[in-house]
């Protein structure tokens, strides 16, 4: 079946407002409020550099790179944060947990694996903005 340029712009639109929402609201926001809450930063450092780095990695990419999905801002680029902060989780820090608290970044990271082949589409700043061009 042949597939028209809206349906796969519907597709795309569909997949960066839930992921990038839900990984905003769901897993980032609450990093974002304790990297700035001037406390101390206790936090894991999965890759070796250092806790507040890893926090402030982890918060760039769930914030603002998901932000920018939802808006299909620098789309492709956004992606690339969240696809190793994806790697990270899967691969470093639960990498020998059942498969329960592998399934989230998992699909996660295919998502986000399929917002990079699509593109923002259409209905996306990114379009707008090349539009304009």
């Amino acid at each position: 079946m042949k597939r028209s340029a809206l349906t796969i712009d519907i597709a795309s639109l569909a997949l960066r407002v839930c992921f990038g929402a839900t990984m905003l609201v769901g897993h980032g926001w609450g990093k974002f409020l304790k990297l700035i809450d001037g406390g101390p930063i206790k936090w894991a450092d999965p890759i070796g550099l250092g806790p507040e780095l890893s926090l402030g990695l982890a918060s760039f990419a769930e914030v603002l790179c998901a932000g920018f999905l939802v808006l299909g801002l620098f789309t492709r680029l956004a992606t690339i944060p969240l696809i190793i902060t994806m790697l990270v989780a899967i691969f470093v820090v639960h990498l020998n947990d059942p498969f329960g608290k592998l399934e989230s970044p998992l699909m996660y990271l295919t998502a986000y694996l399929a917002i990079l082949l699509l593109g923002a589409g259409k209905f996306s700043l990114d379009h707008i903005l090349k539009r304009r061009k």
